[in-house]
């Protein structure tokens, strides 16, 4: 048989339009709005998953209150970090109020970072020196640091926009409200 033969009723030689190297759900992701601090992002995401896996790993706990206590808070902050990327790397983000999505973020990353340190803060008093729990506790430490830098960034950014002033919002209105030829 002739290499030709075997493979042609299953292989394109030409791929139609809607196919290539970015078609299907990688079409729709991009990483062009994680410039700078927001990149962060994806360090949150990693170091919490990996918190939430090595606390997955423990099997067995003296005090198990702090250990469950972090398992919750570890997979939530993983859950927030992916929909907070979603968000940002999908064309959910041109649908939905730019300033609304940043306000969303300021707040979760926040809650998220005292959340994730208090949590990790509990487990390392609670937890019975396992190599799991250890690296747990390291990896949520790393993780609540991570977002409380981002959160530190945001804020930063925040206070770098330039706001109006008191008068300034109560003149745009009687300009707004006021005829042209008054």
């Amino acid at each position: 048989m002739e290499n030709g033969e075997v493979y042609r009723a299953t292989t394109e030689a030409h791929p139609g339009p809607g196919r290539g190297p970015r078609s299907g759900l990688a079409a729709y992701f991009t990483l062009s709005r994680l410039t700078g601090f927001r990149r962060l992002k994806v360090l949150e995401l990693v170091l919490s998953l990996l918190a939430f896996i090595c606390e997955e790993i423990v099997s067995q706990c003296t005090l198990c209150g702090g250990l469950y206590f972090f398992e919750f808070v570890s997979c939530s902050a993983f859950l927030l970090s992916l929909l907070i990327l979603i968000v940002y790397c999908t064309p959910v983000y041109d649908r939905v109020d730019p300033t609304k999505v940043k306000s969303s973020d300021f707040f979760i990353t926040l809650g998220t970072g005292v959340v994730f340190f208090v949590a990790s803060i509990i487990f390392a008093l609670t937890h019975d020196n396992t190599i799991a729990e250890i690296a747990a506790i390291v990896f949520g430490v790393l993780a609540s640091l991570a977002y409380m830098l981002d959160f530190s960034c945001m804020l930063r950014e925040k206070y770098k926009e330039p706001r109006p002033m008191k008068g300034e919002a109560a003149v745009r209105r009687e300009c707004l409200t006021e005829p042209l030829n008054a």
